[in-house]
């Protein structure tokens, strides 16, 4: 029976700056700094590990246009262990490094075959005589807004058709909006599995064939949270099977804690050393996000505490040195402030204005336009998803009316 098995990849960015994370301990920032390493380690050691006949890299294997060289060596190094395996790679170039970009290369193993700045076709061979057809290109700058998909050509012969392309799927997808592509697009090409890169959330868009976004094996940011990894693919002529395996060193992680029901500090900081032991993984580090929601607002002390950021170093103090950390990041917290729209509205009219004004505001990108136009500041902030943007309205209405009705 025909069949082939390989490992597919995508989003490595390796040498990932991990910008605006230095004010963590030394040991935690270095662990994070080396993550997107650890992590291509670990899919070098589950190809091996599974014996796959080679490996996929769909796009944006280096983080930046630089390709700093000690990116460029581990990549090499690691595809070295590869070739030792006779393991080949197929692997295209993503927005994020591009062909265009002047940086100094090194080069690679034989095993390695890098997609050029066209669609083209690559074959690879078993022993027993399967064979693939591989498709895919690599950017040829930085902005592909094409729809790059139209050129791809289904070439007859093979057992088995393997589409590789880094790019958006349309009407989903806020990350950037290049090479894009619709799902019916894929179909129609006939190919046995489309191994996509670009998104850096996992996701199956299909399985007949399958379409996948692997995601990638490394969170960088608040943003990319939970399990990272790759995918193990089978293809046979009695169907396909893939199966997914966690990559990532450190994880990003969040936890929401029910404040209303507590009564002291004391009470608070037990929850939340329960939420930091409930999201510990053994051998992994966590990076986590606790959000305290509903603090009645008559627990001064306990608001005191969180504010002034003694809870935060309270619950970080033990575990700088942990070698499965889960280091608290951010705390934030919402005060239990009861709001009678109903009876405000009644109240005063200025408050049927607030209201009103609130749900139709639709002007945010010219309040936080000085904050993206700050040539300090714009270098460490991303465009905001619409939840995102919910979520800071949500924030400023509460503000206010804490403000508000506390006066």
């Amino acid at each position: 029976m025909k069949q082939v098995k390989f490992l597919h990849t995508a989003d490595l960015h390796l040498d990932s700056p991990m910008v605006g994370l230095r004010h963590l301990p030394k040991a935690i920032f270095h662990r994070l700094q080396e993550s997107t390493f650890t992590a291509l380690k670990n899919i070098t050691d589950a190809a091996i590990k599974h014996e796959v006949d080679f490996v996929v890299i769909a796009g944006d294997l280096f983080d930046g246009e630089d390709r700093s060289i000690r990116a460029q060596a581990v990549l090499r190094n690691e595809m070295g262990r590869l070739a030792d395996k006779g393991i080949k790679v197929y692997a295209i170039h993503g927005n994020h490094d591009h062909l265009g970009a002047k940086s100094v290369t090194i080069d690679f193993p034989d095993n390695v075959h890098f997609f050029s700045d066209q669609v083209e076709k690559a074959d690879f061979r078993k022993n027993d005589g399967t064979l693939v057809h591989l498709y895919g290109f690599s950017y040829p700058e930085r902005h592909v807004m094409e729809r790059w998909i139209e050129r791809y050509k289904k070439v007859d012969g093979a057992d088995f058709h393997v589409g590789l392309l880094h790019g958006h799927f349309e009407g989903v997808s806020e990350h950037g909006k290049y090479a894009p592509f619709r799902l019916t697009d894929l179909i129609d090409k006939d190919f046995d599995y489309w191994a996509l890169g670009h998104i850096h959330k996992k996701a199956v868009l299909s399985q007949l064939p399958y379409v996948v976004y692997p995601g990638n094996p490394q969170g960088r940011n608040r943003k990319e949270l939970g399990e990272k990894g790759a995918y193990i693919v089978n293809l046979s002529e009695t169907g396909p099977e893939v199966s997914f395996f966690d990559t990532a060193d450190v994880i990003w992680d969040e936890a929401i804690i029910d404040g209303q029901d507590l009564l002291s500090f004391n009470a608070l900081y037990e929850k939340c050393l329960d939420a930091i032991d409930g999201k510990r993984r053994e051998g992994n580090g966590v990076l986590l996000d606790i959000r305290i929601e509903g603090v009645n607002s008559g627990l001064s002390d306990v608001i005191g505490k969180i504010a002034s950021g003694e809870l935060l170093e309270l619950l970080q103090d033990t575990e700088k040195d942990e070698d499965s950390f889960v280091w608290v990041h951010r705390l934030k917290f919402t005060e239990d402030i009861a709001v009678d729209r109903a009876g405000l509205i009644k109240q005063s009219d200025f408050y049927e204005e607030l209201f009103s004004t609130i749900e139709q505001y639709d002007d945010l990108w010219n309040s936080l336009s000085p904050l993206f136009q700050h040539s300090q500041a714009r270098r460490h902030l991303g465009m905001l998803s619409e939840q995102e943007k919910e979520e800071l309205v949500e924030d400023a209405e509460r503000i206010l009316l804490q403000m508000l009705l506390k006066n």
